[in-house]
């Protein structure tokens, strides 16, 4: 995808009728997300307001319709290439769009609208199991519309933290094929957050559970996932052993959840452990 991005960054004009026609075509707002993402970790956030315009645009017509997901991706990796560029440092990018993203979950956002009992009366004439599942749930006291609120919403500010990540990562790819070769493969095997990052981290879920905020404790846990991917693939670069470990990685990954904890886990040892450094062949 280097030549598309070489020819978005011929001039503005290019790079916001590219992000503005990504954003129109449905499912393809990351790549409107990584157009923004990339103009604005390359030139700075006011040269690139043209373009987060010309993707703001129909991602707002997307709302109008339903649909929050592409505007809140939208805004929400450029929130984080201002953060990565200003600071040099990924984890502070991770930690702010986490925030940015849980925010988001707590104002109701995602929520569909006409909210969640519309949803809830046709899952219950959909399905007789659900129906009495959510009729278990009224008997033991819960609320079940506030807690589709809070599933569907916290689910739906997942899914966006998570494609707004890969858009940076896109973008910064992109960023570095350009103007620096090989300097977003470095910059991302070298990803590991520090322990005041991490300390963030744990602060704000316990934060998040304490005040009854629970989009935060949802969501506190991703940046440490990156970070712990990241790993994975530093140490497979650092050995170079073939990529199909990768793929087998992310194919685990994607389909079973021990392998996730796994990796939160090695992440949070990394922090205080840094394996890449004790791995790293040392020169003499």
């Amino acid at each position: 995808m280097l030549p598309i991005a070489r020819w978005l960054m011929r001039g503005m004009p290019y790079a916001a009728g590219g992000a503005a026609l990504a954003a129109i075509v449905p499912w393809l707002f990351w790549l409107s997300g990584a157009i923004v993402a990339l103009v604005t970790l390359r030139r700075g956030l006011s040269p690139a307001l043209p373009v987060l315009v010309a993707a703001a645009v129909p991602s707002g017509w997307w709302w109008t319709q339903g649909d929050a997901i592409p505007l809140a991706s939208v805004l929400l990796v450029t929130l984080m290439a201002v953060v990565l560029r200003s600071r040099m440092r990924w984890g502070e990018a991770l930690i702010v769009g986490t925030l940015a993203a849980a925010a988001m979950i707590q104002f109701g956002i995602f929520v569909p609208p006409g909210g969640t009992g519309p949803l809830l009366e046709q899952l219950r004439q959909g399905s007789a199991d659900i129906d009495r599942m959510l009729t278990e749930l009224a008997r033991q006291g819960f609320d079940t519309e506030e807690l589709a609120t809070l599933l569907i919403g916290g689910i739906t500010g997942l899914m966006v933290l998570i494609a707004a990540v890969g858009c940076l990562a896109l973008a910064r790819a992109w960023q570095a094929g350009l103007y620096n070769p090989g300097g977003f493969r470095e910059e991302f095997h070298a990803l590991r957050l520090a322990p005041r990052e991490l300390g963030l981290l744990v602060l704000l879920g316990v934060v998040g559970m304490v005040l009854g905020l629970p989009s935060l404790s949802m969501l506190a846990w991703v940046p440490l996932l990156v970070a712990g991917i990241a790993l994975v693939h530093g140490f497979i670069g650092i050995k170079g052993m073939n990529g199909l470990w990768l793929i087998a990685f992310y194919v685990l990954l994607i389909t079973t959840w021990p392998m996730i904890l796994i990796v939160l886990l090695v992440a949070f040892i990394d922090v205080f452990a840094d394996f890449r450094s004790r791995l790293a062949p040392r020169s003499d």
